[in-house]
């Protein structure tokens, strides 16, 4: 698995207000939608309003909305806040230090995979994700 439960969860919320980008959407509506718990994506969704990644308005008719159009969004800016996508990516076989030096049994074939990874991450953004 390459994504957290989290960081699927938060990229499925961000996909999801992104094809209802006009209007406010509560949370609940995204969690029946989803078939999320509403409270974990409440928790979601208040975190990557704080990250800027969301605008949130309060009250009766408030509700989340991207805070950035979907084409310049990256995935990164939304995944980033639950898992790492950086060059200190930890060991896929769990030693403290693994890098060119000290490497694995894995590094040398995961680092190239590991990089194309990331770059999906950072080249794509939520648009590129829409359905058409």
């Amino acid at each position: 698995m390459i994504l957290s439960q989290t960081a699927e969860h938060a990229l499925r919320a961000v996909l999801y207000l992104a094809q209802h980008e006009e209007e406010l959407v509560r949370v609940g509506d995204i969690a029946e939608a989803l078939r999320i718990p509403r409270n974990y994506l409440s928790k979601i969704l208040h975190l990557l309003a704080r990250e800027g990644v969301l605008a949130s308005t309060r009250g009766k008719a408030g509700g989340f909305r991207l805070a950035v159009p979907a084409a310049r969004l990256p995935l990164i800016s939304v995944l980033e806040h639950f898992d790492r996508f950086d060059e200190r990516r930890q060991c896929l076989l769990g030693r403290p230090t693994c890098n060119d030096r000290t490497a694995c049994a894995a590094h040398s074939k995961w680092k190239g995979t590991a990089e194309q990874v990331a770059g999906f991450f950072r080249d794509t953004t939520v648009s590129d994700l829409l359905y058409p």
